[in-house]
């Protein structure tokens, strides 16, 4: 069982946007035993997306498209749909009726025309309800193919695959089981983590799949399996993964879930402990405290940060002592340990991350080199720091500081 995705939209192709929304779709699929074949983007355009759909229902079983289907003239799916299946369009008017409600409840501008004609569908399509927008998906079937157009607004498209198009799929299609393991290491990095599995891997049995995913600071690897018998393809993974203990488990951290990062983990850990952390971030700039409240639930234990990135503010907001600045620099282990026992005091936690270094590509208010972090932890018993040298690459120093800060406080409430 196959399918292909094509994202539908200029706003791609110029990089504009990143597309997010094919990635989403074959986790999505993958957890349901859809493999996908292939992803493609294309231009909103009607010769284009006529040829995606040959090529696409050549090669897969279930073509998914997002993106073309919003109220402007440049959005034509809707319309090559009709080309491509031989209709036309017709009112739906359950859509118009939706259509209507959104705008009296949401809207400040009043509905005009070319909403209205979203309610304009395909008369052979089975519609997919969209909560969220005024776009609905669409549904149709061809040859024993199925086509399905959701809108490119990201929530709105997460909402029609959960709710309407793998529930839809579960019960039109037998599929496959398929089983992932993934297994965090620390420490060593990815080409010599390959060294060791060498010869592990050449005795990997054909019907599983091996895959290195290296991270800042960690590598992934996952092993995949794909069969009808469900007990037989987890036995023959989870033995594979004994192996993988015994050649590397002084590096092996955990056995990871593929949406479970290393935040989410501490957020698990300190809302079971029922305790709190909080933040005071310099050269990261606030990235810290958005990674850490990207998942769901981090309020039950991040009561909040500071970004005191200005010397001035350090001072001001967060009562590092000038004196101390001066002494040692804004760049130190000393102000660190600083910005985090206040930041731990202000916010009365249990726990407080700091960052304070020089991203560049600038020294800005130091002398120390460009990708120079010192990390504080604040603690119930003691407050420290550790000082790294993240290269010259100002992102790359950012995401490595808010990973190295992740460690760290990890290392703290599992010790």
């Amino acid at each position: 069982m196959t399918a292909e995705v094509i994202t539908i939209g200029d706003e791609i192709l110029i990089g504009q946007i990143v597309d997010s929304n094919s990635a989403f779709i074959a986790k999505e699929l993958n957890k349901i035993g859809i493999s996908v074949f292939q992803i493609t983007s294309i231009q909103d355009d009607k010769l284009h997306i006529l040829n995606a759909l040959d090529e696409a229902s050549a090669r897969a079983d279930i073509i998914i498209m997002t993106g073309g289907l919003g109220p402007t003239k440049d959005d034509v799916t809707k319309y090559t749909f009709c080309e491509y299946f031989d209709d036309r369009l017709e009112l739906n008017e359950q859509v118009l009726e939706h259509i209507e409600e959104l705008f009296k409840r949401y809207k400040v501008t009043p509905i005009s025309d070319l909403n209205r004609e979203q309610a304009m569908l395909p008369s052979k399509a089975e519609v997919l309800h969209n909560e969220y927008g005024t776009a609905p998906g669409m549904w149709m079937e061809k040859d024993k193919k199925v086509y399905i157009s959701m809108p490119g607004v990201p929530y709105e498209m997460k909402e029609l695959m959960e709710r309407e198009v793998i529930p839809r799929l579960r019960e039109k299609y037998h599929r496959p089981f398929i089983y992932h393991k993934t297994i965090l290491t620390r420490g060593m990095g990815e080409s010599a983590v390959a060294n060791k599995l060498a010869a592990w891997e050449e005795k990997l049995p054909s019907h599983l799949k091996f895959a290195y995913m290296p991270d800042i600071g960690s590598v992934r690897l996952r092993i995949s399996g794909k069969g009808q018998d469900e007990g037989a393809l987890i036995s023959d993974v989870e033995k594979q993964v004994e192996g993988l203990y015994e050649i590397l488990g002084d590096i092996i951290s955990d056995e990871q879930d593929e949406d479970e990062t290393i935040a989410v983990q501490i957020s698990k850990i300190l809302t079971a402990e029922k305790k709190f952390l909080a933040a005071a971030e310099s050269c990261t700039g606030g990235a810290l405290a958005a990674e850490f409240t990207t998942h769901p639930g981090a309020s039950k234990c991040f009561k909040g940060g500071m970004v005191s990135y200005a010397t001035q503010t350090k001072v001001e907001m967060l009562q590092v002592k000038k004196e101390l600045i001066e002494e040692f620099s804004v760049v130190s282990a000393e102000v660190a340990e600083a910005m985090a026992r206040n930041a731990r005091k202000l916010f009365k936690t249990d726990y407080a991350l700091s960052t304070t270094g020089n991203a560049g590509p600038t020294k800005g208010d130091s002398d120390a080199e460009v990708g120079t972090v010192y990390i504080g932890l604040a603690t119930p018993e003691r407050t420290y720091s550790k000082k790294f040298l993240f290269g010259n690459h100002r992102d790359q120093v950012v995401k490595k500081a808010v990973y190295k800060a992740f460690e760290m406080i990890l290392k703290e409430i599992t010790a």
